[in-house]
Order: structure tokens, then sequence, then C-alpha cells
């Protein structure tokens, strides 16, 4: 007892082993789909036969399935199951999927091309329930308890946070360097059947490793405890479309109000545990419109983070495609640089950054600001918007560049022109990404944090979609005699993806003023970090 009581703040204030064990397999889950995803528009480009605009926009709905599925099986997760068990069906489909792909590329001669998005979709299934619910079981494993009973302050709570979310995306974007690096010259250099396997291959290592340390995990999720019946999904989804179709959607409370904000997720919380049986329907009937609720207010937030998460998807499709028509050899064209690894310079940034975001970031802002408390997340959060913007705003001036090099005599610039706006969206990633992350996991009780981290994947997955639909309906505006793809030709002489770039500039910066007014509703002390 007295060893517990002696227990200093910064003994405290750590992950555990298998928080940390998590973290690594959540990393190699990255690698194994960074791996096969990141040089999706080159294999589906030069190899399937498709055109710039439709491999851009089938790996966009691709994409937006693959961060959609999330909210759905979240639900699911914490309303009838629990954590664990979904990972073990999820990965499951998530390997068939990556097993069915490598299949496909190596029996593609034979096989028609729409049989090509099966696979792709079964990934999705398996990526949709498998990320939310690694994530949430991962925080589970942390040290510090939600309770007050645990003697941990909350500054312990905040610290202890905060250095999971940032740790957890640096072992993601580990991974993602790895594979964005590795398999992308496997696969130009050495063929698509083997630079699918290895990922293939690593990914059904990394969940066999999880499930043969299952004794070091805490279960704090009971089956008992998640499981509701039928009659209360129906009633969460009917809350929702009563929200949605009442005539306004009220934002929470300000500052002032900010004690009557956390009384009322303290009720919320209530509904979602574990409850004697005579109080369950009662319960269940309290639960579903306090989770609406919970949801439908976060979606202003949510919403103007959906042109970011548009930029977010350009290095995987336009910024390779752009990398296509640059001049990537090096050493006298001895060594050819495969477009798809400089989305690795994101990766880098984000590795290099994250470990010194408390250390120099953190106190270099505090120099400037004469503040003591560093940044809240919603800051965080515009800090990163911003970035992106002047990366967008970059792409588009060495795009512009480049067209004009080629029209004045063919020349072609150096791939590594396009450096700066890859680290820019990585610096801009590192802000933003790992701030989403806290902020909705701070907004929700501890019983919806599966739905948490689903509503923070989900802003990636509408981003998705809605880029799809940009690029389709830009296409259709810009399209003239000869040139029915508009900005998006495959002709490097009439594109004109610099206009494109410019636009989503602007959409960012009406998405960050606008934000800025909406977060002076949130910030409560729930939503700030150190």
């Amino acid at each position: 007892m007295s060893e517990k009581t002696q227990t200093t703040p910064a003994a405290r204030a750590r992950l555990s082993r298998a928080c940390v064990l998590i973290t690594v397999v959540a990393g190699v889950e990255r690698f194994s789909n960074k791996g096969m995803s990141s040089n999706l528009v080159t294999y589906l480009t030069r190899v399937v036969g498709m055109s710039t605009s439709a491999a851009a926009k089938s790996i966009s709905a691709w994409s937006g399935v693959s961060f959609m599925l999330p909210l759905l099986t979240a639900i699911l997760t914490d309303s009838y199951w629990d954590r664990y068990s979904s990972i073990a069906a999820s990965s499951v489909l998530y390997v068939l999927g990556m097993v069915g792909l490598t299949s496909w590329s190596l029996l593609r001669q034979w096989l028609p091309r729409f049989t090509l998005f099966f696979p792709l979709y079964m990934m999705s299934l398996g990526q949709g329930g498998y990320q939310p619910s690694l994530q949430a079981f991962g925080a589970d494993q942390l040290d510090v308890d939600d309770d007050a009973e645990s003697g941990t302050t909350e500054e312990e709570k905040k610290k202890v946070k905060s250095m999971f979310f940032q740790w957890w995306y640096f072992g993601l974007c580990s991974g993602s360097l790895l594979g964005n690096s590795t398999m992308s010259y496997v696969q130009d250099n050495f063929g698509w059947g083997i630079g699918f396997a290895i990922p293939s291959t690593v990914m059904a290592m990394s969940v066999a490793a999880f499930f043969c340390c299952t004794p070091l995990y805490k279960q704090t999720q009971t089956k008992s405890a998640g499981r509701q019946s039928p009659g209360s999904f129906v009633k969460v989804m009917k809350s929702i479309l009563a929200f949605v179709c009442a005539p306004k959607i009220g934002l929470p409370p300000r500052d002032d109000d900010n004690g009557d904000a956390i009384s009322e997720l303290e009720l919320q919380e209530k509904p979602l545990k574990a409850e004697p049986a005579d109080a369950t329907k009662e319960s269940l009937d309290e639960a579903a419109p306090s989770m609406a609720k919970t949801i439908l207010g976060l979606l202003p937030i949510w919403a103007m983070l959906l042109i970011f998460a548009v930029i977010f998807q350009q290095p995987m499709t336009f910024f390779t495609k752009q990398g296509m028509l640059m001049d990537h050899t090096v050493a006298g064209g001895s060594f050819v640089v495969p477009p798809a690894m400089l989305q690795s310079s994101v990766t880098i940034s984000i590795i290099l950054l994250v470990p010194l975001y408390d250390k120099m970031i953190i106190p270099l802002i505090n120099a400037v600001t004469g503040r003591s408390d560093g940044i809240t997340v919603l800051e965080r959060m515009g800090v990163g918007m911003v970035l992106s913007v002047v990366a967008m705003a970059i792409a588009a001036l060495v795009e512009s560049w480049r067209v004009r090099a080629f029209a004045a005599g063919g020349a072609r610039l150096s791939i590594f022109w396009l450096l700066p706006q890859y680290v820019l969206l990585g610096v801009s990633d590192v802000f933003t990404v790992v701030g989403m992350q806290e902020f909705f996991y701070s907004q929700v009780p501890a019983a919806m944090r599966t739905i948490a981290f689903a509503l923070y994947l989900s802003v990636f997955g509408f981003g998705s979609f809605l880029g799809a639909f940009l690029i389709t309906a830009l296409e259709m505006a810009t399209a003239r005699p000869g040139n029915d793809r508009g900005w998006f030709s495959d002709d490097p002489r009439e594109a004109r993806l610099y206009n494109y770039y410019w636009f989503l500039a602007f959409l960012c910066s009406i998405s960050f003023v606008t934000f800025t007014n909406m977060s002076k509703y949130y910030n409560g002390k729930d939503a700030s970090v150190k």
C-alpha cells in the first residue's frame, strides 16, 4: 500500500507494456496497408490501364469506404460485442483481402478488371473493424484509470493520454514510412506479385503476434456490459434521424455553461455501463438519445475537417501522378526513384516532429504567446489546417512551373521539387490528425471510445467521397472539345492540376475561418492539451 501511495507522477504517466505492444501492431498494420495502397495509382494506370482521373476516383471511393465503415462497426462493437472479439473477426477479413489482392495480381490476365475490387473492398471491411477497435483497445491498456479513486490527478491523465495519441501516431507513421519507401521500390523493380505478397505475410504475422500476447491485455470492456438488445440499436438510429430532421442542431454550450456540459456527459455515460437487470430497459431508453446527441454535437467540427481530409488524400493520388510526369532519376539515370516513394517524406517529417512536439514546439509556442499551458487541441488542429493551405499553394506553384517548363521545350523538372509540399503536409498532420484523435476521444463518455475513433476515421472517409465528387464535378465543368477531362487530362500539356490545388487551398481557407468561429463552443477543459 505504501508503494502505491508513493508512486511518483512521472512513474504513473507512462504507457504500459500491452499499450506499447498494441502500438507496434498498429504500426505493422500501417506498413502492410501503405505497402499495398501507396502505389496503387501507379498500378491502376500502368498495369490495369485506367485513366488518371478514373484511378483517382476509384482510390478515393475505396479509401472513403475504408474510413466510413468504422462508424458502423464501432456502434456495433460498443453496443453488442467487445473490442477484442471485433479485432479477431476483422483481422481475418483484412488478411483474406490482402491475400486476395496478391492472388489477383498474379492471375490478372485471366480475370476481368472489375474483380480487382472484391479483394480491395474485403480489405475495407477488415480495416473498418480493425482500426477503431485496435486503437480503443490500446487506450484501454493505459495505466491511468478514469475513476476518481485511482489517485491520478487530471494533469497526469491528460499527460498520459496525450503521450498515447502522439506515440500511437508515431507508430502508425513509422509503419507507413517503411511501407511507402520499401514496397513501392519492390513493386516497381521486382514485380507486383511479390510487392503485394510481402505486406500480406507481414500483416498475418502481426495478427498472430497480437493474439499470442493475449495474457498481457487488460479487459475493461466485457461482453455483458457492451451487449444490448437489437431494439437499442434501432433506437440509436431513430434518435440520430430525429436530430438530423430537427429544425436545427445546437452546438455545445460555451465555457460559462461548462459545468452543465460536464454533468450532461456524466449522465450520458452511466446508461452505457452494465446495470442491474431491472434497470436495463430504462437505461437503454436513455442511452440511445444520449449517444445520438453526443455524436451530432460533434458534427459541426467534423464537417469543417472534410476539406483537410480531401487534401490528406493528394499524396496517394495526384501528387504521385505529378511525380510520374517529372524527372525521377538520380546519379545520371543509374537509379530511378519511384514517384510513390516521395510519400515517405510525409511520414519522415512526422516521425521527426512527434518526439520534438512537447520538448521544443510547445516551449517555443509558450515563449511566443506568453502562456504556460501550451495550446488547446482545437488550436492545434487549426494550425494544421493553415499549414495544409500553404502546402496546397506550394503544390500549385510547382505544378504551374512544371507545365510552363514542359510547354517551353519539353523539359522535365526534378521530382525533388515536390518535397516541400510533401513535408508541409506531414507537419500539418502532426498538428491536425493527432489533435483530431484526442478531440473526439475527450468529447465522448468512456463507453463510446470506439465510436470516438470511428468518428475521427470517418472524416477521412467522407473526405475521400467528397474528393471523388469534386474531381467528377470539376472534370465536367472544365471539359472542352478535344479534352474531355479538363484539368485532369492524361496529356501533360493539357493538364491543369495547379487549378485544382488552388481550389482546394481556397476551400480549406473557408473551412478554417468557419472552424475558428465554431471552436469557441467546444473550448472546455476536456479539449485542452499541453
